[in-house]
């Protein structure tokens, strides 16, 4: 391993990189579709309760009642934009592994080309 050019190590550096960067997106993205998921079950609920019932909804510090189809709408745009989110990230996520194999293939092939000159 110490035969390796500056230039593979630094390339072996920014894929360690990448894979800190896959792990932060894969993170967000968990937790985007966790909160996506809670809505959407929050929305389940809501259309299952009566139109009369008394409904709250947290606003900043405050937790206001507030007419069932105002929260429904809050809580669906809310979903809108977690999933507009999510695929934002999906689309990073997937540009970042074709980055990381991309360059995971540059260096192995750095790396077959010199061992195999060792084997002749």
């Amino acid at each position: 391993m110490q035969n390796i050019s500056p230039k593979v190590q630094n390339q072996i550096n920014m894929l360690q990189q990448m894979q800190q960067q896959m792990q932060t997106i894969l993170s967000q993205k968990s937790q985007y579709e966790l909160a996506a998921q809670e809505a959407r079950r929050a929305v389940e609920e809501l259309n299952e309760t009566d139109d009369s019932a008394a409904v709250y909804m947290n606003i900043g510090t405050v937790v206001m009642q507030k007419p069932k189809s105002e929260v429904i709408s809050k809580v669906t745009e809310k979903i809108e934009t977690l999933e507009i989110r999510i695929r934002s990230i999906e689309k990073q996520e997937k540009m970042l592994q074709e980055k990381f194999e991309k360059l995971q293939s540059q260096v192995r092939s750095e790396i077959e080309g010199r061992k195999t000159p060792d084997a002749n």
